[in-house]
C-alpha cells in the first residue's frame, strides 16, 4: 500500500477496467440528459440509466467511467464536519447482461489487492443476509475467510429505486483504518457507526425485477453497477483522515488558506469556513464547465446558493474583496489532466462566478438592511423568534442560507423559526418537482414508444437529400401501436430510416408529407424518442396508412432550406461573438427555423450598438466570401484536437459530427453539430441582427434573420419610415431625421410649460388645503385628494408643505388615470414629537387594501382600492394620533 495521487488513482482504476474490456468513457457532463427526475447527476450510474432500464443500446456491454456528481442533501453540514461534501467523483464499472457477480467480484478484489495493495488482513466485505452465491464467491473465489464476511440486511446491502423497477443486492468492501479510529467497544466491527471500518467500494448486483405488490422476480438481463468514491479512496491510499487533506483538495484548501492569511487546524470556526468554500468552490467550477448558470431556480439555484455560502464564508475570514477568481486557478490546475474543458473555458468560469460574486456582494447588503429590520421589529415586539417565512424570504430572495441568518440571530439572542422555514421550502421542493413532471423508474417517463424493440433504431438520411424511400415500421396512437390509421386521422409514425429532420441540438423539425400506394400522410411535427427513434407526428389526408407500407418521404424543401440558412448563420455568429467580445463567449441556447434564427450566449453586459454592427459586418464578410461548409464524422478525440467548438453540457459518444465553415486550417467556424447546413457560406445571402437582449445573468440573446427574410425586414422598414414621414408631412425622405427632431423640440417645450402651470395650479391648491388643516395632539395635519396629480408632483406638494410648518403633517392622495397613490410628508418637530411618514402611509394606505412606506420624513405607499380613499383620508386623523397623541 504506497500513497498515490489523486489522478493517479483515477486513471489506475480506468485503465485496469479498460484492460477487461469495458468502454473507458470521459465522465458525462453534470446536467442530466434526458432525465428528469435530477437536477444533477449524484451519481456514476445516472447517466448511464437508458442503457440499465433497456431503453438505450449501450455503445458496449461493459463501460467504466469516472463520473462527475454533485448532491446537496446535507450541504448544511458542509464544512461542520471533516466528512460532508457536495462535489464528489465517483468510479465505476458497469455491465448491462454482460458479465455479473463472478468477475464483478474478482476483478474488484484483484484491483485493491493486487493494484493498490491493500493489506488483505485489514480488508472486509459485506452481503447481503440471503445472497449465498455472493458469499460463496468471495470465500471461494477470491479467498476472502468467512470470519471477514459479514451479512447484512436490506437496509444496508439492498439497493432499490421505488415501489417498481430492477433492483438486487450489493456487496460492499470495508478497509480497517486502525484501533485509533475505533470507538472502544467489544462489540465494535463491520458497519459499527464508528470510523474504524471504511467502507469504499459498492458492488451492486442488479438481478431483481420488484413488483408494485411487493414481489420479486428474476430479470432476463443481468447488470453490475459498482461505485466508488475517487476522493474517499485517495484519503485511504493517502493516510489522511478527510477528503480535504487528500492532495488535489487539500492545494484548493491551501490556497484559501493563503488568501485569508490563516492556518488550517487551529480554529474550528475558520476550519469550517475554509472547509465550505474548498468544497463548494470545487463544485461551482465543474457546474461553469458544465454550462450550469446561476439562477433562482433548479440547479442554477444549486449553484446560486453553493457560491454564495463560499463567499458569505470568504467574509467570515475576513477576505475583503473578489477572491473566487484566485482559487479557481488551482481547481483547475489540479483537474485538468482528466478535465481538459475546466483549462478550454477557464476565462469564461472566471467571468461567470466573479459576476456573479460581485452581484452577491450588492446583495448582501440591502439583504443585511432587511434582517436589520426585521430584527428591530423583534425588539419592538418584544419577541425572540424570526418568522419561517421571513427567514425563507433572505434565504430565496437574498441569497441568505439559513445558516447565516441563524448566526447573526444567535448574536443578539434571537432564534429562527425553522419549522416554518423549512414548510416555506417544501412548497418550494414541490413546485420545483411538478415542473419537472413525473417520472417513473430512474426517471424513464413510459410512452408507447416503448412497446417498440429497443433494438429498432432511425437512421437519418436527410443530410444530403430532401426525399428518400422508406417503410412506415410502426404506427402508433399516444396510447397504443397499431396496424393502421384511417383518413382524418393523427398518428405518430416510426421508421428505421427517414430524411425527415426530428427536432434537436435548437433546429426545428422538418414538415412534408409521406405517401405511398393509396395514401397520403402531412408531416406535422418530428421528435426524437425513446432509443435513437424518430416519431414523425402525421396526419392522414388520403387513404389509410397500413403497417410495413412502403412510402416516398418528402421533406418541404423550402422550409429546410431557410432553416439551413439560419443553422449555417447562427454558426458564423458564434464565431463572430467571441471574435469580438472573447473567447468566454459560448452556446447557451438557440432555436433555427425557417424564419429566423435565436442564439443565447454567455456573456455578462449588453452588447453596444457598435459591437453589434461589428459582428453583423463580419458574418456577412464571411457570407460574401464564399465559405465551402463541409460536415465530416470523426472521433470526438481527433475532433477536440481540431479545436471544434462543443456545446456545453452536452452529452457527445465516441463519434461526432463536425461542421467546419471555411478551410480546415484557417475555419471562421469548426463546431461540434448534428444539424442540416448549406455547403456555402455564399447561399445564406444577407445576415440581419434584429435585437440583442438579456435573457438570464450572465446570458444574451441575439434574434436574427437571414436570406429572404432580411429583405422582407427591409421592405418592412421601408414602410415604416415612409408611413412616419407622410405623419410628420415630410416629402423628402433625407428630411425625416431634422423633422423629428424639431417635433421632439415642440413637445419639450409643451412639457416644460405644462410642468410650469401644474406647478402654480399645485401652489393654488396646496394654499387652499393648508386652510383646512385640523390639530391632532400638538401638530397639524393636513389632508387632500387631488385628481390628475402625478406621484413626482404629489411628493412635492407635500414636501413644500413640510418645509413651510415643521409642526405640520400631511397627507395627500394623488389619482393618475387608473393609479393612485398616497404621500405623506411630517415636518421636523413632528417627527420630533413621533410622527413616522413610512409607518403612517403604510396604514393610511392599507384601509384601500394598498401598502408602502419610506422615512419619518417622506413616504409614498400605493392605493388598491381608489373608491376607499376617500374612507382612507377620514381615518388618516386617528392614524396620525396613534404617533403624536
Amino acid at each position: 500500500m504506497e500513497w498515490t495521487s489523486l489522478n493517479d488513482l483515477r486513471e489506475s482504476y480506468l485503465q485496469f477496467f479498460a484492460d477487461k474490456g469495458c468502454l473507458r468513457h470521459k465522465s458525462y457532463p453534470l446536467i442530466p440528459q434526458g432525465d428528469n427526475s435530477l437536477l444533477l447527476i449524484v451519481a456514476g450510474m445516472a447517466p448511464l440509466k437508458p442503457y440499465f432500464t433497456g431503453q438505450e443500446v449501450p455503445p458496449r456491454k461493459r463501460m467504466t467511467t469516472c463520473q462527475k456528481c454533485i448532491r446537496t442533501g446535507d450541504i448544511e453540514n458542509v464544512g461542520k464536519t471533516a466528512r460532508h461534501g457536495t462535489f464528489f467523483e465517483m468510479l465505476g464499472n458497469f455491465s448491462f447482461g454482460d458479465y455479473f457477480k463472478e468477475e464483478a467480484i474478482a476483478w474488484a478484489w484483484e484491483y485493491v489487492t493486487e493494484v493498490l495493495k491493500l493489506p488483505k488482513d485489514r480488508l472486509y466485505v459485506t452481503v447481503y443476509q440471503d445472497d449465498d452465491e455472493a458469499e460463496k464467491i468471495w470465500h471461494e473465489k477470491a479467498g476472502v475467510p468467512l470470519d471477514r464476511i459479514t451479512r447484512m440486511g436490506k437496509e444496508d446491502n439492498f439497493w432499490e429505486a421505488g415501489v417498481d423497477g430492477p433492483c438486487g443486492p450489493c456487496s460492499e468492501i470495508y478497509f480497517d483504518r486502525g484501533e485509533k479510529y475505533g470507538c472502544g467497544k467489544p462489540t465494535c466491527g463491520v458497519g459499527c457507526d464508528c470510523d474504524r471500518y471504511m467502507e469504499f467500494w459498492n458492488l451492486v448486483f442488479t438481478q431483481f425485477e420488484r413488483h408494485e405488490d411487493g414481489t420479486y422476480t428474476p430479470l432476463a438481463q443481468k447488470n453490475i453497477d459498482t461505485g466508488m468514491g475517487l476522493e474517499r479512496l485517495a484519503a485511504l491510499m493517502q493516510g489522511v483522515d478527510s477528503i480535504f487533506d487528500v492532495d488535489t483538495v487539500k492545494a484548493i484548501r491551501d490556497k484559501i488558506c493563503e488568501i485569508a492569511g490563516c492556518e488550517y487546524g487551529k480554529e474550528y470556526k475558520k476550519d469550517v469556513s475554509i472547509r465550505v468554500i474548498t468544497d463548494h468552490i470545487r463544485s461551482v467550477t465543474f457546474m461553469a464547465g458544465d454550462g450550469v448558470l446561476p439562477s433562482n431556480e433548479g440547479r442554477g439555484y444549486v449553484m446560486r446558493r453553493l457560491l454564495r455560502r463560499a463567499v458569505r464564508h470568504g467574509k467570515l475570514l475576513g477576505i475583503n474583496g473578489l477572491f473566487l477568481k484566485d482559487i479557481v486557478k488551482t481547481v483547475v490546475d489540479c483537474n485538468k489532466c482528466e478535465y481538459n474543458e475546466l483549462e478550454e473555458k477557464y476565462d469564461y468560469i472566471v467571468k461567470l462566478l466573479t459576476n456573479e460574486e460581485e452581484s452577491f456582494n450588492q446583495t448582501i447588503d440591502r439583504g443585511m438592511k432587511l434582517l436589520d429590520g426585521m430584527i428591530e421589529e423583534l425588539d419592538k415586539k418584544g419577541e425572540k423568534v424570526l418568522a419561517g417565512e421571513d427567514c425563507f424570504k433572505l434565504s430565496d430572495t437574498y441569497g441568505f442560507p439559513l445558516d447565516l441568518t441563524r448566526e447573526i440571530l444567535e448574536e443578539k439572542g434571537l432564534t429562527v423559526d425553522e419549522e416554518g422555514f423549512e414548510k416555506a421550502m417544501q412548497v418550494q421542493r414541490e413546485t420545483a418537482r411538478a415542473a419537472r413532471g413525473d417520472s417513473k423508474y430512474m426517471g424513464a417517463d413510459e410512452t408507447v414508444f416503448h412497446q417498440i424493440d429497443k433494438e429498432v433504431t432511425t437512421v437519418f438520411t436527410g443530410y444530403d437529400r430532401f426525399e428518400d424511400e422508406g417503410v412506415i415500421d410502426y404506427i402508433a396512437t399516444e396510447t397504443a401501436l397499431v396496424d393502421e390509421a384511417a383518413q382524418g386521422e393523427e398518428v405518430y409514425i416510426v421508421s428505421t430510416s427517414t430524411p425527415f429532420y426530428a427536432e434537436s441540438g435548437g433546429q426545428a423539425a422538418d414538415t412534408g408529407v409521406i405517401e405511398g400506394d393509396g395514401f397520403k400522410a402531412e408531416v406535422l411535427d418530428v421528435q426524437k424518442v425513446v432509443g435513437g427513434k424518430f416519431a414523425h407526428k402525421v396526419k392522414v389526408t388520403e387513404g389509410k396508412l397500413t403497417r410495413g407500407a412502403k412510402a416516398q418521404f418528402k421533406v418541404n424543401r423550402d422550409q429546410r432550406l431557410n432553416t439551413m440558412r439560419n443553422h449555417s448563420c447562427a454558426h458564423l455568429l458564434q464565431a463572430a461573438l467571441r471574435q469580438v467580445l472573447g473567447d468566454h463567449v459560448h452556446q447557451a441556447g438557440q432555436l433555427v427555423d425557417s424564419k429566423r434564427l435565436r442564439f443565447d450566449f454567455s456573456h455578462f453586459s449588453a452588447m453596444t450598438e457598435e459591437e453589434i454592427l461589428k459582428v453583423e459586418s463580419i458574418v456577412n464578410m464571411w457570407i460574401m466570401s464564399g465559405l465551402d461548409i463541409t460536415m465530416q464524422e470523426m472521433p470526438i478525440a481527433e475532433a477536440q484536437k481540431l479545436g471544434a467548438m462543443a456545446l456545453f453540457g452536452e452529452k457527445y459518444g465516441e463519434t461526432v459530427r463536425v461542421v467546419t465553415m471555411g478551410s480546415s486550417d484557417n475555419a471562421a467556424s469548426i463546431e461540434f453539430c448534428g444539424g442540416t447546413h448549406l455547403d456555402n457560406t455564399a447561399k445564406i445571402g444577407l445576415f440581419k441582427i434584429v435585437s440583442e437582449s438579456s435573457v438570464a445573468s450572465g446570458v444574451r440573446r441575439i434574434e436574427a434573420v437571414t436570406g429572404y427574410s432580411v429583405y422582407e425586414l427591409m421592405e418592412e422598414n421601408s414602410r415604416r419610415i415612409a408611413d412616419t414621414a407622410k405623419i410628420l408631412k415630410v416629402n423628402n425622405r433625407s428630411e425625416l431625421v431634422n423633422r423629428a427632431q424639431a417635433v421632439m423640440a415642440e413637445i419639450k417645450a409643451l412639457e416644460k410649460e405644462r410642468d410650469e402651470l401644474q406647478a402654480q395650479i399645485a401652489s393654488v391648491k396646496a394654499g387652499a388645503l393648508a386652510q383646512s388643516a385640523v390639530e391632532v395632539g400638538a401638530f397639524k395635519l393636513i389632508t387632500g385628494k387631488l385628481e390628475g396629480t402625478k406621484p413626482d408632483a404629489l411628493r412635492k406638494m407635500a414636501d413644500d408643505m413640510k418645509a413651510n410648518d415643521d409642526s405640520v403633517i400631511v397627507i395627500l392622495a394623488g389619482i393618475d388615470g387608473e393609479k393612485a397613490n398616497i404621500v405623506c410628508a411630517s415636518g421636523k418637530a413632528a417627527v420630533s414629537g413621533g410622527a413616522h411618514s413610512g409607518k403612517i402611509v403604510g396604514k393610511v394606505a392599507a384601509v384601500t387594501g394598498g401598502k408602502g412606506g419610506g422615512r419619518p420624513e417622506s413616504a409614498m405607499a400605493g392605493v388598491a382600492d381608489k373608491s376607499k380613499i376617500d374612507e382612507a383620508l377620514a381615518a388618516a386623523a386617528g392614524i396620525v394620533a396613534e404617533f403624536v397623541g
